[in-house]
């Protein structure tokens, strides 16, 4: 083991480097925190009453392209976020 001999410093200088790193683990803890979002997924029902439709308008879609559903089971689930994401801005 070596050993290290401090000479002329102040314990605020001893204790910077350590606080650096802690202020550094605790950012990098945040960002790993906040990328880790759940998806919510939501019923062709959902859907349909969301956009103010029918859902029969939904699985049309669905067909077509326009949305992107999954199937787990039985059920056909749609991520909120892409049906957001699909409404375009329509410039006049």
């Amino acid at each position: 083991m070596e050993k290290v001999q401090l000479i002329s410093i102040t314990p605020e200088e001893l204790i910077q480097p350590i606080f650096d790193y802690i202020d550094q683990k605790f950012d990098e803890l945040e960002k790993s925190y906040q990328q880790k979002k759940t998806t919510k997924y939501i019923t062709r029902q959902e859907v349909a009453k969301m956009l103010s439709i029918k859902a029969t308008s939904v699985h049309n879609w669905t067909n077509k392209k326009i949305l992107q559903s999954y199937r787990i089971g039985g059920r056909v689930l749609y991520k909120r976020s892409e049906i957001e994401k699909s409404i375009i801005k329509i410039n006049h």
